[in-house]
């Protein structure tokens, strides 16, 4: 398996085989729903890509648990669209579909706005200290042009902020909407990811005053935003 690069050092507080370790030894209880937040946070932040094959065997062996619970977990990641099962290839992380990308970008702005809202309403320094250093991951990554620590530093971003929330059903849509959106192409844009550490700081600047509204304006700015750069920087897509 893949060690995470240097600039991600500090986006867990524990290192990648740990953290898999840490996961294998909780599987005492629903072993299918754990494989399946083990895949599908990873299949949004990227380690995944769209297309790519999941092999039951592999990651059962990844993992240290029988092939069944992978199985049971891939029917669940299935349903929800997060993979897709093929005649020919199996079960694969599920394409970009960009005729539905308008509504997931309305859905976006909707759920993530109410998630953030109550998230601010209690939201600690701690947290914010924690996105900070988490966004200073995410600049350190974007001078280094990495992509994939990045989108992950991103997505941790993201929703270290939304759990505080505490409305697991609209966590888990936006997870769901997160696994469909153009994420890569997103972080393949020239001049991207500078931007995407500039707004995260948009959003922490009025949070740490205590200006919910300033730091609302600023995510659905750096929500929207994305998207005006993925229609800017992807004509041809939006032609077809």
């Amino acid at each position: 398996m893949p060690q995470p690069r240097s600039t991600a050092k500090m986006i867990q507080n524990l290192p990648e085989q740990d953290a898999v370790a840490k996961l294998a030894a909780s599987f005492k209880r629903t072993k299918e729903n754990q494989v399946a937040d083990f895949l599908r946070e990873r299949i949004i932040w990227g380690f995944y890509p769209r297309g790519q094959k999941l092999k039951q065997a592999e990651v059962a062996k990844m993992l240290d648990i029988s092939i069944t619970p992978v199985r049971e977990a891939l029917k669940i990641l299935e349903t929800e669209g997060y993979v897709l099962g093929t005649s020919h290839k199996g079960v694969v992380v599920a394409p970009f579909q960009i005729e539905r990308t308008e509504e997931l970008l309305r859905l976006r702005v909707m759920l993530e706005l109410e998630l953030t809202k109550t998230a601010l309403a209690v939201i600690t320094p701690a947290t914010l200290d924690a996105l900070a250093m988490l966004n200073a991951e995410t600049e350190l990554a974007s001078h280094a042009n990495d992509r994939d620590v990045t989108r992950r530093t991103n997505y941790h971003f993201h929703f270290t902020l939304y759990e505080l929330a505490n409305q697991p059903q609209t966590l888990h849509f936006v997870r769901v909407l997160w696994a469909k959106y153009p994420f890569d192409k997103l972080t393949a844009m020239p001049g991207r990811l500078p931007q995407v550490a500039s707004e995260h700081e948009a959003i922490l600047v009025p949070a740490r005053a205590g200006d919910a509204r300033g730091a609302l304006r600023a995510m659905r700015y750096h929500i929207e935003n994305g998207w005006r750069e993925f229609k800017r920087n992807y004509p041809a897509l939006h032609e077809k």
